[in-house]
This record gives C-alpha cells, sequence and structure tokens, in this order.
C-alpha cells in the first residue's frame, strides 16, 4: 500500500532523512520507533505533503505522491494524527470532527459517521459543543483520532498518541487503535512506547538520526538485545 525507497529529506540545509526505505501493507500495522530527533516526525510529514523529498520515492496504491498536496494526498486515502493532537482549540468537537471530513462532498455519510462516532464514544456527543481547547488531552486525542476516521483512510499515521496522556487514557486510546486496524485500516504508529508498539505491531523499524538502522517482524526486533537495552528498559 505504501511503499518509501531510499527517501532523503532536508530541513535547510540539515539532512533530517538519510535514504529511508519503509513499507506497509494492506490492512498492517507497522511500528516506527527512535530516539528524539530521528526523523521519524518529519518522515510522516512528508508522507502527507508537508514537506518534499529531496531524493527518493514514495508511492501509495501505486502511485507516486512525491509531489502531490497534502490535500490531494488526503483524498487519496492517508489521514494522519499528529503529534500534541493539534485539534482547533477555539472551534466545538463537532467543527473539529466535520474538518476531518471536509474533502467528502457526501453530506449523508458524514452525518452517518458522526452518528456512529458519537454512538461508539458518548462523551463526543455530550461534548460536542464544547471547545476543543477545553478538553483534557486525552479527550482531544480521541477528538483527533475521529477527526482523521472521517475521511474514511485507508492509512492512517499516529504519531505519539500516547505521549503526555494519564495510563486510563493511553490504555483506551490503544483499544481505539486496536480497533481501527481490526476493520482493515492500515496503520504506521510513530511511538515513544516501544513496548505498547512493538506488542500491537506485526512488523518494525528503528530509525535514528535520520536513517532506518533495523528492521523486521516485531517480535524479532522487540527479542533484540540491543533494542530490549535501548527501547524496553531491559
Amino acid at each position: 500500500m505504501l511503499e518509501i525507497n531510499n527517501a532523503i529529506v532536508h530541513y535547510g540545509e540539515a539532512v533530517a532523512v538519510r535514504e529511508a526505505s519503509v513499507k506497509v501493507e494492506a490492512g498492517e500495522l507497522v511500528c516506527l520507533l527512535g530516539p528524539n530527533g530521528a526523523g521519524k516526525t518529519t518522515l510522516l510529514n512528508t508522507i502527507c505533503g508537508l514537506m518534499r523529498p529531496t531524493e527518493g520515492a514514495i508511492n501509495f496504491m501505486g502511485k507516486d505522491i512525491c509531489n502531490l498536496s497534502a490535500a490531494a494526498i488526503q483524498r487519496m486515502g492517508i489521514s494522519q494524527v499528529p503529534e500534541g493532537r493539534k485539534i482547533f482549540p477555539s472551534l466545538t468537537v463537532l467543527e473539529n470532527l466535520k474538518i476531518g471530513a471536509y474533502s467528502s462532498n457526501d453530506d449523508t455519510a458524514i452525518k452517518k459517521d458522526l452518528e456512529r462516532y458519537t454512538e461508539m464514544f458518548p462523551i463526543l456527543e455530550s461534548r460536542k459543543n464544547q471547545k476543543g481547547g477545553s478538553l483534557s488531552g486525552g479527550e482531544q486525542q480521541i477528538v483527533a483520532i475521529i477527526r482523521a476516521l472521517m475521511s474514511r483512510p485507508k492509512l492512517i499515521l499516529f504519531d505519539e498518541p500516547s505521549l503526555g496522556l494519564a495510563p486510563l487514557f493511553i490504555k483506551r486510546i490503544y483499544e481505539i487503535i486496536n480497533d481501527i486496524h481490526q476493520q482493515n485500516t492500515a496503520i504506521l504508529l510513530v511511538e515513544q512506547n516501544a513496548r505498547v508498539a512493538l506488542e500491537i505491531s506485526s512488523r518494525a523499524y528503528i530509525m535514528d538520526a535520520g536513517k532506518i538502522v533495523m528492521s523486521g517482524p516485531s517480535q524479532e526486533i522487540a527479542s533484540s538485545d540491543e533494542v530490549k537495552k535501548a527501547y524496553l528498559g531491559e
């Protein structure tokens, strides 16, 4: 579904991503791990069209997306749940959710999706007219995830979904991510909580200093002495 081949991405003169190659198959959950500053968020933003690769190729569903706008890429079926959630604090919960479906002209489908998600998450219904900025971090993360789902994506990019959340909300967020995966939506997950990410994913990539330094089945990655020491605290 998604194939990144030898992508190089610059921030000005600095190289943020160095010849990175990553694949995500249809319906697969893949995690991308690495220390802060490794280039993980840069890679996600490049997939979404917010940045451009200097070299290399990015293909989605067999089509080159390197020169497409972020809006065009979203319409093709890629949504992102960004680090820090980034919902619109001055807009209501309902308005934030509707923004996720901005590319759809099917009002009936939008209404149906809103009804389905508010039924699944009663907090969305009870707080639909509340400003997004007044929600807790965990509540905002739920809004950010449902906003991404409103476009009915084929692939969702999660960037640090558990960052700054209380343990109870972390558990709930990962229940939601697992449910999304069970619906056959492909997921590329960036997460500092390596233990959880490796448990729920089928394959993993380790990124450091802009490079993919290790990849393979998640169970094999988790059993690596290097990974245990660096990421699992063992």
